[in-house]
């Protein structure tokens, strides 16, 4: 049996309930469950690791809780090529697409290694002052810069080192595929399939709406350098990290050579999955 990593939404009770039943199934069959000292401490049969050591000591994530949860076990792995299998214990959830029903039949299934897995393309960012590189980071959904407060902003923008606009916006949202589906589709961003390999420059409440969300190829870098005599601006990444940044700052952004690897529901589509988010029509038209 596997390695199993785990991490838990711990302020719901019914993803503890759930935690401790498939740790308690993998350890029934010989496996193994770790995860940090807070839920080692609520979990009988999950043991300890110190966060930096889990992507070392297990084969398979599990995240129980919602989309927040999974960016937080994404970003635990730090691009290490470990499948991860999310469950949904929310409302809404666009990566963690598997229910609970669904959970013990995949396990068995992982148990035999006959599982679906599916890359999804991840962000490198970089902020670049006066020439030095003081932060680098990587997202799986979104990397967003706005102003702390409701004014307009602006914000450079070259992509492949070409100068493609100067935003005056409430910020603006470089977007993964994956990520299509969170901020970027309230700033009126398109949807893409998950697995295309591209990026989305979305601008939030352009001051010229005629600056439209613009998709581009993944081998294309973003760089958006903060404009003279500006303050208060933020770095966003995955709604998770805040990063300051100053007047002159240099944002870089790039696919990044790692990618994360979410398993699938076999039978479950990605349109199943935004039918059931975006409460679409349900059934289809019969002629």
């Amino acid at each position: 049996m596997k390695r199993f990593g785990m991490v838990i939404k711990a302020s719901n009770p019914d993803a503890l309930t759930l935690g401790s039943e498939i740790a308690e199934w993998v350890v029934a069959r010989k496996g193994e469950v770790y995860a940090d000292e807070a839920l080692s401490g609520m979990i009988r049969s999950v043991k300890f690791v110190q966060p930096e050591k889990l992507p070392e000591s297990i084969d398979i994530m599990i995240v129980l809780g919602g989309d927040g949860t999974m960016l937080h076990a994404t970003r635990l792995l730090d691009g290490k090529k470990i499948p991860i299998l999310g469950v949904n214990m929310g409302s809404l959830g666009f990566l963690t697409a598997i229910t609970i029903k669904e959970v013990f039949p995949l396990l068995e299934r992982i148990a035999k290694e006959d599982i679906i897995i599916e890359e999804r393309m991840i962000l490198s960012v970089a902020v670049i002052r006066h020439g030095e590189t003081i932060s680098t980071h990587k997202v799986l959904n979104d990397a967003v810069i706005k102003g702390e407060n409701a004014r307009l902003i602006r914000l450079e923008t070259r992509i492949n080192k070409e100068y493609m606009n100067t935003y005056r916006a409430d910020g603006l949202i470089i977007a993964t595929p994956t990520g299509s589906t969170a901020y970027s589709l309230s700033a009126n961003g398109p949807i893409l399939y998950p697995t295309i390999h591209s990026i989305i420059v979305s601008p939030i409440c352009p001051f010229n709406l005629t600056n439209r969300p613009v998709v581009i190829p993944d081998w294309m870098s973003v760089d958006v350098t903060v404009s003279p005599d500006q303050s208060n601006i933020e770095l966003i990444l995955d709604g998770q990290v805040d990063v300051s940044l100053r007047s002159g700052d240099l944002v870089k952004i790039k696919r990044a050579e790692a990618s994360a690897y979410l398993i699938k529901y076999e039978g479950k589509s990605y349109f199943d999955i935004l039918r059931e988010r975006l409460m679409w029509e349900v059934k289809p038209v019969r002629n």
